[in-house]
């Protein structure tokens, strides 16, 4: 399996508003940034934080899994691909995304074959698989030495269940008023409805394995 060539992120979202008929001014105002960031990575001029792009697919009523997957009018056959922050040069048909319920990943997914998605503030994501049919994020996640869920500073919220366990590194999380510092092996769990963020302060990459359960995802 070798990597294919998707929309970018910002094409799929923008996409996604377009479908459901919100200006770009309204999008920002409803997950309270400027209109011109929206544009910017609509665009592929910035990539959005982790608390952004969770802010932007619970107003658009989507998936943070839906954002990795690529389409071509036709069911997609399990591929590995890089959501990269080039513009996309072509926007396939809503028809085919909608339609469309989604591509196996797995059952086995090699170490070279993670999707990607690179987000501000230090953050990666790489998927490591799915199941069609479920609403489910199953990643593994790195904070780069000073990154961050969230690039103002502010706490996230956002739908579902949160199970994360660190394999590397140190990340510290701040949920409601209370603050933790995880460590290898530790691990953590919570409703996302909770004010939460993450950082990493130290020296060295923090990485973990997350698997976020969305009840309301699409």
């Amino acid at each position: 399996m070798s990597p294919a060539s998707v929309p970018s992120l910002g094409a799929r979202i923008r996409q996604e508003r377009l479908a459901k008929g919100v200006s770009l001014r309204a999008l920002a105002r409803e997950i309270g940034v400027s209109a011109s960031l929206v544009s910017q990575i609509e665009t592929g001029k910035s990539q959005p934080s982790v608390s952004t792009l969770y802010a932007i697919t619970t107003a658009l009523s989507i998936s943070v899994e839906s954002l990795f997957d690529g389409y071509d009018g036709e069911v997609a056959e399990p591929r590995a691909v890089t959501v990269s922050a080039a513009p996309a040069t072509v926007l396939h048909a809503l028809a085919a995304f909608a339609a469309d319920p989604g591509r196996r990943i797995g059952p086995l997914v090699g170490a070279a074959e993670h999707e990607t998605l690179e987000l501000d503030s230090g953050v990666v994501w790489e998927r490591l698989g799915h199941v069609p049919g479920t609403d489910v994020d199953f990643l593994q996640v790195t904070y780069r030495p000073g990154g961050s869920s969230s690039s103002s500073g502010g706490l996230m919220r956002h739908d579902g269940t949160e199970y994360g366990y660190l394999t590397a590194g140190e990340l510290v999380l701040t949920l409601g008023f209370d603050e933790y510092t995880l460590r290898p092996g530790d691990a953590v769990c919570f409703e996302s409805t909770t004010p939460h963020r993450y950082r990493n302060d130290g020296a060295e990459p923090a990485v973990g394995v997350w698997f976020v359960f969305s009840r309301n995802a699409r």
